[in-house]
């Protein structure tokens, strides 16, 4: 018998295998309504595109020097000074596999076996199992809906006086909640873990996908901040496994070493076609127009199924719901809600061990019709 590693045994991703029970009842021929993934259903940008088509008509594609192209990290670069007004160095800019990639690279860089990295419950599942598969611990610190689910510096600097964190990782906006740390919080939080020598790790991969203000970049506040970032999601391009990280300049040769030999290089046409995404904003905007209206059909009428909002749905594209008016086992209640009524929702245990079994995130990342079609199918299966 092969002797199994403990870090191998991480749980797994619920909502994925929600996912997997959709396809095959779609296979078998149903018509699956999912409210469940967090993938736009759009498609790559049409200069995304374009540039794709062209450099496989016209251009080798390989291997790439490990921190990527550098024509496509310095278009990052200008990104964030367009965008943000802020002056990023191309040099500290690097291609990942995704955002799952650049997540590995910098826990890896900041903490070693056994390290402590901070991060808030309820929050992406990955978190704590790409943590825990790399040997270190993740300490999950609760967030409270009456608080807008942002972290405080209180509940931090208690985590951390009871034993020294080496990183805390914040998202915003957040998945599953949608919810956005303002301004001063996420300064007081820098200013914290820039005291106490914390790395600062701000996943940014829901930038552009906010509805009640403008983002704001943790490095208008510190240069110091470790920023990830992905075409994934306001850019529609999950499949084309391409993020991005910004970090500090002593951080540059770590991540560099470590790229070289668990990646090699983030996909080559990935890494060409990508930045194509930033000239095409009054696209990407006519499609997250499409999440506004979902958005607010959502806060109108989950309320009136008895699904109550468990945090303002601020930014991304999910609702993070109440449903204990219905069940106290959200897992149970979205395996029945698919094989009954063929909708799809991801459970709360994936994003909340502890109080989870309460929860369900609805993502309306997906058409209009989608939504509404899996709302009257919810609505009619509650009255039963």
């Amino acid at each position: 018998m092969i002797r199994m590693s403990a870090r191998g045994a991480v749980e797994p991703f619920h909502a994925m295998d929600v996912l997997r029970e959709a396809n095959v009842l779609a296979a078998r021929g149903h018509e699956v309504l999912s409210l469940a993934v967090g993938q736009p259903s759009a498609s790559a940008p049409s200069g995304v595109i374009a540039a794709a088509q062209h450099v496989l008509g016209n251009e080798p594609l390989g291997y790439t020097d490990a921190l990527g192209r550098m024509e496509s990290r310095r278009a990052i670069a200008a990104h964030y000074g367009e965008r943000y007004d802020v002056e990023v160095p191309a040099e500290r800019v690097a291609l990942t596999t995704g955002s799952s990639a650049g997540f590995s690279l910098v826990f890896l860089a900041v903490s070693d076996p056994g390290g402590r990295v901070a991060i808030t419950a309820p929050g992406y599942p990955a978190y704590r199992n790409i943590l825990k598969a790399l040997s270190l611990e993740a300490v999950e610190i609760e967030t409270a809906g009456a608080n807008g689910h942002m972290l405080t510096v209180e509940a931090l600097e208690a985590a951390h006086r009871k034993s020294r964190l080496d990183a805390l990782l914040v998202a915003s906006p957040a998945n599953p909640t949608g919810a956005v740390t303002d301004r001063r919080s996420m300064a007081a939080l820098m200013d914290f873990c820039c005291a106490e020598g914390i790395a600062f790790i701000s996943d940014e991969i829901y930038h552009g996908l906010r509805y009640t203000g403008d983002d704001r970049t943790a490095l208008s506040h510190s240069q110091d901040a470790i920023v990830i970032n992905s075409f994934s999601k306001y850019y529609c391009m999950t499949g084309w496994r391409i993020g991005w990280m910004i970090m500090p300049a002593d951080l540059v040769r770590p991540v560099e070493r470590l790229a070289q030999s668990l990646y090699i290089s983030a996909p080559d046409l990935s890494q060409v076609a990508a930045p194509r995404a930033f000239e095409c904003v009054e696209e990407l905007e006519a499609i997250k127009d499409g999440y506004k209206a979902n958005r607010a059909l959502l806060m109108e009428r989950l309320p009136q199924l008895g699904f109550s909002f468990a945090a303002p749905p601020d930014g991304a594209f999910y609702a993070w719901c109440d449903v204990s008016a219905h069940t106290n086992d959200s897992m149970d209640f979205a395996r029945r809600m698919l094989q009954e009524i063929h909708v799809a929702a991801a459970p709360g245990l994936d994003f909340d061990p502890v109080n989870g079994h309460r929860y369900m995130r609805f993502s309306y990342a997906g058409s209009q019709a989608t939504i509404a079609g899996a709302l009257d199918r919810m609505g009619a299966w509650l009255k039963r």
